[in-house]
Formats: C-alpha cells, sequence, structure tokens
C-alpha cells in the first residue's frame, strides 16, 4: 500500500509514524536538522513533500528549524520542528523564551533521544527541557502511539496556545509495527501549497521585559489547560488492578507488560501519555489504591521525583520505587524491569537468559573505503604531530581511532573551532580543527568569526563532500540542494571564509596528497587560515557511478 493512502494499515518506523501523523494533523510546514534517531521523520515528509503540499525544510541548525517552524504557527498553519535530543540545546534559546509567547496555530517540536547513546554524545533526558520552559511534553510507547499523539500534540498546541514537545526515544523511532492509518488532512490530500497571514501582537511576540512578565502568568495557566486536556483526549491510562501499581510511559510500558504476562502477577498500571503536566488528581486517587508503587522509566528520575511530591503533599505514604531498584543511566530493558518488579514483590530475582555467543574479533566502525577524509587525517598526523587537534560532530570523528588517531577532542557541533580557538590563546603549540561541511555552517561560523576577531593561531580544515553525510546523505547550504529536491543556493565555504576575514584560503582535492601537504605547512604561517578538503562522499559518488552505470 502506499504511505498516502487515506485508510488501511502499513509496517512503520516510528518516525515513519510520527511523519504520517503530521500528514494527518494537515501540518503545512516541517523543519529540521538531520539527526540520529530523529532523521527519518523529515526524509520521509521530504519523499511527498510536492505530492501534499507541505513545506519541508532541512535548516542550518535546529534553532533556525524552530524558528521557522515558529513563523509558520504565528502565520496560522500548523508547524513541526524535528532534532535529536542534543538539538534542542541548540535551539534552547527560542524554545525557553517561545513557551512565554506561545503558538497560534498547532506548533509541535520533536524531540528523539538517545537513551544508551546508540549514536550521541550523551543521554540527556529532554523531558526536562518541558518542566524547564513550561510545556507540555506527550511520550509515546510504540508506531502506533507516535502517529497518535503527532496528531493529538498539534491539538493540545492549538487548544491551549501552547507549543508542545513530543518525545521519542530511539527504540520507539527505530522500531517497526504494523500503523492504522486515519485520512489525511485536507490541504494535504489535494497538495495545497498554503499561505497565513501573521497578526501583529507586540504584548504577545515582542519579548520586551514588561511584555515577558505579563507572558509568564499564561505560561502557567496553558498548563492547566494542557491538564483538562489531557483527561478529555485519554493521554493517560488505567489498566489492570490491584495493590502493586506501576506507574510508566513510553517503550518502558511495554517491558513492564511482558515482565507482567512473565511472572503472572497482576499490576495495576497507569500509562502516562503526558508525562509533563502531570494530573495529580488522577495519580493521588492512582496511588490510595496501592500498597506499593514502582515507577518505570528510562534516565531521570523526573516522574518519580513529582510523584514522590505529589502524594507528600497529599498524606499519602505508599513506598514508592523507582531508581533505588532501577538504573539512572543507559536503556532500561525487559530483563532490568523484570528484576525491579521482582524485587518489590519479595521474590527471587531471576538472572537474565541470555544468549551465550563465542568471543568474536572486536570490529570498531571505521571511515569508508576511499573516503578523503582519511587523506586528511593522513597528512595531519604526517606534519603536525605536536599540534593540538580538536574536531568535530561526524563521521570523520572515527580519525580518533587507530590506524589514524589524529583528533584528540569532540564535545558538541562547531566545538572543533571554538575549542581551537580557545587552545590556541592557552598553550604554544599550532591548533588544527577538522569540521565537516554541514556542521561548519551549523555551529561553525560563529566561533571562526571568534577566532579571527581575537586573532588565534588556528587553522581550520574543512571535510567538505558536500552532503551530510553520517546521517543519511541529506543536503545543506554546500550542496546546493533543497530537502525536496529543489535547487537551492550553493553557499562557496572558500567564500564565506574570505567574507570572514580569514588570512589564508585554500581549496584542495584531498586524493592529492602533495597540495595537501603543501597547504598545512603553508597555513602554518598565518593567525588564522582555512583549508577547504573538497571531494564528495565516497558512498555517494559510488552511487552516481552507478546510476551512469560506469561501475
Amino acid at each position: 500500500m502506499s504511505f498516502l493512502d487515506e485508510t488501511g494499515s502499513d509496517l512503520l518506523l516510528g518516525n515513519e509514524a510520527i511523519a504520517r501523523g503530521a500528514l494527518e494533523a494537515d501540518v503545512a510546514c516541517v523543519a529540521a536538522y538531520p539527526g540520529t534517531p530523529s532523521t527519518e521523520v523529515t526524509e520521509t515528509l521530504s519523499k511527498y513533500a510536492k505530492q501534499t503540499g507541505v513545506y519541508v525544510e532541512y535548516s542550518t541548525n535546529e534553532k533556525v528549524a524552530l524558528e521557522v517552524a515558529t513563523a509558520f504557527s504565528w502565520s496560522n498553519l500548523r508547524a513541526m520542528a524535528t532534532m535529536k535530543h542534543v538539538g534542542l540545546n541548540v535551539a534552547a534559546d527560542t524554545f525557553m523564551s517561545l513557551a512565554y509567547q506561545g503558538a497560534v496555530a498547532g506548533l509541535v517540536i520533536l524531540t528523539a533521544d538517545d537513551p544508551g547513546m546508540w549514536s550521541s554524545q550523551n543521554e540527556q533526558d529532554n523531558r526536562i527541557f518541558g518542566k524547564f520552559a513550561g510545556v507540555p511534553v506527550l511520550v509515546p510507547s510504540d508506531p502506533q502511539e507516535a502517529k497518535d499523539f503527532t496528531k493529538k500534540a498539534f491539538e493540545l498546541s492549538e487548544s491551549i496556545g501552547a507549543p508542545v514537545l513530543l518525545r521519542s526515544t530511539t527504540r520507539v523511532s527505530h522500531t517497526r509495527s504494523p500503523v492504522t492509518f486515519s485520512p489525511l488532512g485536507e490541504n494535504v490530500r489535494h497538495g495545497n501549497q498554503r499561505k497565513g497571514t501573521f497578526k501583529p501582537d507586540i504584548v504577545r511576540f515582542v519579548s520586551l521585559p514588561g511584555n515577558a512578565k505579563k507572558n509568564h502568568p499564561k505560561v502557567l495557566e496553558r498548563l492547566d489547560q494542557a491538564i483538562s486536556f489531557s483527561r478529555n483526549h485519554e493521554l493517560n491510562r488505567l489498566e489492570g488492578s490491584g495493590k502493586i501499581g506501576v506507574i510508566t510511559q513510553g517503550v518502558e510500558y511495554l517491558y513492564v507488560k511482558e515482565a507482567e504476562r512473565d511472572l503472572g502477577t497482576q499490576l495495576n498500571i497507569l500509562k502516562v501519555g503526558m508525562v509533563y503536566p502531570l494530573d495529580k488528581e488522577l495519580i493521588v486517587e492512582f496511588a490510595k489504591q496501592l500498597d506499593v508503587l514502582l515507577v518505570v522509566e528510562e534516565l531521570e528520575p523526573f516522574l518519580e521525583e513529582m510523584i514522590k511530591a505529589i502524594l507528600y503533599e497529599a498524606g499519602l505514604s505508599v513506598p514508592v520505587h523507582g531508581k533505588d531498584v532501577l538504573p539512572r543511566v543507559d536503556e532500561l530493558s525487559y530483563w532490568k524491569v523484570r528484576n525491579a518488579l521482582e524485587s518489590i514483590l519479595n521474590i527471587p530475582v531471576t538472572e537474565p537468559r541470555i544468549a551465550q555467543v563465542p568471543s568474536l574479533p572486536p570490529r570498531p566502525p571505521v571511515l569508508c573505503p576511499g573516503c578523503a577524509h582519511r587523506n586528511v587525517f593522513y597528512m595531519v598526523k604526517k606534519t603536525e604531530r605536536k599540534s593540538v587537534k580538536p574536531s568535530d560532530i561526524g563521521c570523520y570523528t572515527l580519525g580518533a581511532l587507530d590506524p589514524l588517531k589524529a583528533i584528540d577532542t569532540c564535545i558538541a557541533m562547531g566545538a572543533s573551532v571554538g575549542l581551537g580557538s580557545g587552545m590556541a590563546k592557552a598553550q604554544e603549540e599550532r591548533v588544527i580543527s577538522t569540521i565537516g561541511d554541514s556542521t561548519f555552517f551549523h555551529t561553525g561560523l560563529p566561533a571562526l568569526v571568534n577566532a579571527v576577531y581575537n586573532r588565534s593561531k588556528l587553522t581550520l580544515i574543512v571535510l567538505d563532500n558536500r552532503i551530510t553525510a553520517m546521517t543519511g546523505h541529506q543536503p545543506n547550504p554546500s550542496t546546493g540542494i533543497t530537502a525536496s529536491g529543489d535547487i537551492g543556493a550553493h553557499l562557496d565555504i572558500e567564500q564565506v571564509a574570505r567574507g570572514l576575514g580569514v588570512d589564508y584560503v585554500k581549496s584542495v582535492d584531498p586524493y592529492d596528497l602533495q597540495a595537501l601537504e603543501q597547504a598545512i605547512k603553508e597555513a602554518n604561517e598565518y593567525t588564522v587560515a582555512v583549508i577547504v578538503a573538497k571531494q564528495p562522499c565516497a558512498l555517494l559518488r559510488q552511487r552516481q557511478l552507478q546510476r551512469r552505470g560506469e561501475r
């Protein structure tokens, strides 16, 4: 069946289900910066952008993506911004103020968290951002709920006039299961490209201190309205009966159900779909039935701490367990949840039955065969042994591993340039930083301006493979192609660097080792130098050759 069918069901990834939910909600705009595990949402929507009339954009970073989506919402058109969990850090400045100003048409922010750090530098719990900003947070447990909650997130946003955080995790985003369709939105069905109207409201939309002071109480009012919405739309669900209670959410709910089945125990379960704000009355009435309560959630004790405070204020003394029997790090699993239940039920803890496999040789990840980044790191290591070598987020981070070992640091997007600028001031050795083309435009530019302004002795090598490779070959300003496949502006990195006042700018083919070596040596004679190592991604080039029948 087709992804755009009006009815029926299909086997979808959680991210594909979120994309379908957005189409059923009649979304007008989806803006994103790609990042695992969120990427497939925008990839899916970009395939159907022209058929559905939805404006789909790969923005230069997550802050810009949120601002683009906000512009559509304030123009009375439904919009969504998608990003991985650390992307919300980049968007946080806008996100925190946006909570005060609110939404006009539905505005949903998808944050795809990564417990276990399958493809991330940390496993921060972005539910906390919802409480921090004062916006509702919905957490689906499977692809069907991912679709349904996406639609409800738009409805909730519009109902209360606030942005809504839709929080997925890797195990929901990258799980595939049957998803039942509902009809597409009216405009999406007919492929209507929409234009809205922005109605100025100085007090609401201009965040002067006096205006912000008036808008803050409205944040709290919207949270109260969100609780009423959750009751009317059954975002939270009660199951089972008995004196043994479990409050849970997300994919953790599925682990609880499996453990309940295998232990043969009747549990009284409250599945929380809206994890913030919590429905205090629901929590209290649920807890009154119990002898003991287990809170099952990955990462931070977000629900647990709020539930304990709610029960304390209500004068209830039911024992509450959570992070005393469950880990605060890494993903949860069936066995972790089962063992926690066994612990509070005072029954023998079962040893996990995990199949033993023969010891296999380690296979660490490596840069692809033919990848031009290998040449750059080889030459950096050869010519700059004493230099400090900050790098960045991308497939090129693998340059830190054997046999290259040409990277000393990696923190976050764009940090190679900021760290490099600081390292150049903190010690004597020349600093040579590496950054990808997409990351350069994402957050590298302000740091490069800083290096030029403060005269840091820094060589920056931009690994320009003309694509955002690590997340699956999405376009970026260096590519010159938009998310929907149209021709966009091509931003030349050399020209950008010269425009920022960089002393030495040179493009080289990294396959030409002699020219690359000469450029690195020449760069050392200047204060700030930018070398653009231009060579298309080897995988992309191979596909192009195959399409032309040349390989």
